[in-house]
């Protein structure tokens, strides 16, 4: 006959498995308020559009900041970097962007757009804007590769593929030392590359999303903690049943 577990080992064993979904609970509010707060930082940088130069993207002390910029300077003869699995209004696509190289600044990579890719996967080419311009736009972020690999994969044309704008990895196979952590999105209003905007969180989960799988880890915690207490119930009461009047 199957023995019984003791009540209190399952206890442990409820309280360690509801800790393991509260904390994830937890962590999934702090990634809401860390988005909320991006959200209101890039808004208010949006509402102001206060011009300040280029060379603002080297400064490593704002590389989670967002600041409206606009400078001279001219794309550079590097290849095109194009950004994977981008979704648009349901269709996958690439985010292409190009070395742009600021009058008396660092190079900085600049988004040019989103380009959908057709199922053959064959990637788009990606013009190179010609001689010297004026651009503006938001400062901002790259866009987060998570724990996946970066590396960026050369295309037949020499442009480069990766899912992930790591700047470490991809100076080198543009010709230069280095790269800001932060990418130019161009005011979609330039006349100028491809579909864009100036969403700071696109391809992610908003706080929304988040929140509501806190309340979802939330739930699972409680659900372990009241099937343990019926379960202890249960027990006690068939205990009660067994003893002789």
């Amino acid at each position: 006959m199957a023995r019984r577990m003791n009540p209190w080992l399952g206890w442990a064993l409820a309280i360690a498995v509801a800790a393991g979904f509260g904390s994830l609970g937890f962590w999934q509010l702090d990634r809401a308020q860390q988005k909320q707060a991006m959200l209101a930082d890039a808004q208010r940088v949006l509402e102001e559009r206060n011009p300040r130069p280029l060379s603002l993207a080297a400064d490593a002390s704002r590389a989670r900041s967002y600041d409206w910029v606009a400078g001279e300077g001219e794309f550079a003869e590097a290849p095109a970097v194009l950004l994977d699995n981008q979704q648009r209004d349901g269709r996958s696509g690439v985010r292409a962007y190009r070395l742009f190289v600021p009058v008396g600044g660092a190079p900085l990579l600049v988004e040019l757009g989103w380009l959908p890719v057709p199922g053959d996967r064959r990637m788009p080419a990606i013009g190179l804007p010609p001689g010297k311009m004026r651009v503006q736009g938001l400062l901002a972020p790259a866009p987060s590769h998570g724990i996946a690999s970066a590396i960026a994969t050369r295309q037949a044309n020499g442009d480069l593929l990766t899912i992930g704008l790591d700047a470490a990895n991809l100076a080198s196979s543009l010709g230069v030392h280095n790269l800001p952590a932060r990418v130019l999105k161009l005011d979609p209003g330039m006349e100028l590359g491809y579909t864009r905007d100036l969403d700071v969180l696109p391809n992610t989960l908003p706080p929304q999303r988040h929140i509501a799988y806190a309340v979802q880890w939330f739930g699972l915690a409680l659900a372990v903690l009241a099937t343990a207490a019926i379960l202890t119930f249960r027990h006690r009461r068939a205990g009660r049943a067994k003893m002789p009047a």
